[in-house]
């Protein structure tokens, strides 16, 4: 018997509005309230009135049984299509697919060299990859995003979080120097990996961008690719810098940019976590590069398990109505 009700239980969904069933009394309590109909006297007397009179009464005695039951009925399935029984569907397990997403931008003084082109006009490495970087946010619906800088030192301004306008902000807000004039492109390995130990393997992955080569810092970024490695956290590494000249009206103009990258490190750094190495010279190369980061395997995984509630009230609304016509429809209804 109890497993039964447990099977019950787990079948029904119960009642969405259950204080819906507070009306059911309401047409008792209406005609007890009212004040009662006095009848009328009599009209017309006939010899055989008293024999009319037991015609009368045996046809109202029918539709007290009859009318107003049907009624009850009626206002009872009303009220419980009201409530709006439901039942519990199958089980369902939606898939969560997400990622903890590390972003490194190299905020040395190099990154404020105008050798981008953005809207037509010259600009900053870092306004160009502000730019791009917003866009590629936006796409980073379910992953838990966080951001850290570096220049001479590394700083992380906004942990992982699956907030991304706080990302978004903290990005905006970045300027080259902030971290310093120099590059420590081994410390901001470092300092991604101790934010990305703690959380699910498989799911780590840095992005570096820089346009330098490491000049700063305590840790070397071969041994910190190393360490990237030991803790299973995937580093993509992109190489950021224009050409020193910028296209006008089809002709190169010089603008004095420094394009010293060590590429050579960058694509040791990829090889070794097993990420990959991309080079942007301009902001289309960048906004491509983060296209096809934005391809990167993405770790499915079940979410939590949900049983949906399917709505009933059209079931006890039906059958009000149904009856309801019937009461309407049905013979000697008129006094």
């Amino acid at each position: 018997m109890s497993e039964w009700l447990l099977r019950l239980h787990e079948f029904s969904g119960g009642f969405a509005w259950p204080w819906a069933w507070c009306a059911l009394p309401l047409p008792w309590l209406v005609a007890w309230l009212l004040p009662a109909r006095k009848p009328a006297g009599a009209a017309l007397k006939v010899p055989y009135g008293q024999r009319l009179r037991h015609i009368v009464e045996a046809g109202g005695t029918a539709r007290r049984l009859g009318v107003p039951l049907l009624a009850a009925l009626a206002w009872l399935l009303l009220c419980a299509a009201a409530a709006r029984p439901q039942r519990l569907g199958e089980a369902v397990v939606p898939p969560h697919s997400g990622r903890d997403l590390m972003l490194a931008i190299d905020l040395s003084g190099s990154m404020s060299e105008p050798d981008m082109e953005l809207g037509g006009r010259a600009v900053e490495r870092l306004t160009a990859a502000k730019a791009v970087l917003a866009d590629f946010l936006d796409r980073r619906k379910g992953d838990r995003v966080g951001l850290l800088v570096f220049g001479q030192r590394a700083y992380t301004l906004a942990p992982l979080t699956l907030d991304r306008d706080s990302v978004r902000e903290q990005l905006r807000d970045s300027v080259t120097g902030l971290a310093g004039r120099e590059t420590a492109i081994g410390d901001a390995i470092g300092l991604a990996v101790k934010r990305l130990r703690e959380q699910k393997k498989g799911q780590r992955v840095l992005i570096l961008l820089t346009d330098g080569v490491n000049t700063a810092g305590m840790l070397d970024p071969l041994k910190a690719a190393e360490l990237a490695r030991a803790e299973h956290v995937r580093v993509h590494t992109i190489g950021f810098g224009g050409s020193g000249a910028l296209s006008l009206f089809g002709l190169a103009l010089p603008v004095g940019g420094n394009d010293e990258i060590d590429e050579a490190t960058l694509q040791k750094i990829a090889q070794t976590t097993g990420g990959q190495f991309f080079r942007a010279r301009d902001t289309a190369e960048l906004v491509g590069i983060y296209d096809e980061l934005d391809r990167i395997e993405p770790v499915t995984q079940p979410g939590k398990a949900v049983r949906p509630r399917i709505e009933l009230y059209p079931w006890p609304l039906a059958a009000a109505m149904l009856l309801a016509v019937l009461a309407f429809i049905r013979p000697g209804r008129w006094p």
